[in-house]
């Protein structure tokens, strides 16, 4: 008598591998512009500390020079782009100066170009954005897409 063995074959049929990928690619079409939101919130903020560092060296340059009037030329005072220390700029600053006030600018470049607007801040203290949609808000968000 002859007997017959059955050999186990271990492994993932088409389906079920497909079935895998479909729950990936569900899973990535979620989480996907969560982390681009999060990245251009975190690099807004970066924006606008800079902005603030920029206002204290204006403020410093006017007391020691007694004006605000760099000539429009912020390299006097604060770096030009955003982040600060070099790197890939995704914020240009630029200032509009006279002997007694100043609007600070950051205008989104590179990859926040087209996602994120522009934010000022005054020698006043008025601070302004205008969000990707091209809305003005006389506030800057905290924490999120609004103020």
């Amino acid at each position: 008598m002859m007997q017959i063995t059955k050999i186990k074959v271990k492994g993932f049929t088409l389906i079920e591998l497909m079935v895998v990928m479909a729950i990936i690619g569900i899973l990535a079409s979620i989480a996907y512009p969560s982390y681009t939101q999060y990245t251009v919130r975190a690099k807004r903020s970066d924006g606008m500390a800079a902005l603030n560092l920029a206002s204290q060296a204006m403020e410093r340059f006017r007391a020691n020079n007694y004006s605000y009037d760099t000539g429009g030329d912020i390299t006097q005072v604060f770096s030009d782009q955003v982040p600060v220390d070099g790197g890939t700029a995704y914020y240009q600053l630029s200032v509009v100066d006279d002997a007694s006030s100043y609007t600070l600018t950051a205008t989104p470049v590179g990859v926040l170009a087209g996602q994120d607007g522009v934010i000022s801040i005054t020698n006043a203290g008025v601070r302004n954005w205008t969000d990707g949609d091209g809305t003005l808000h006389t506030c800057w968000p905290e924490g999120g897409n609004s103020c």
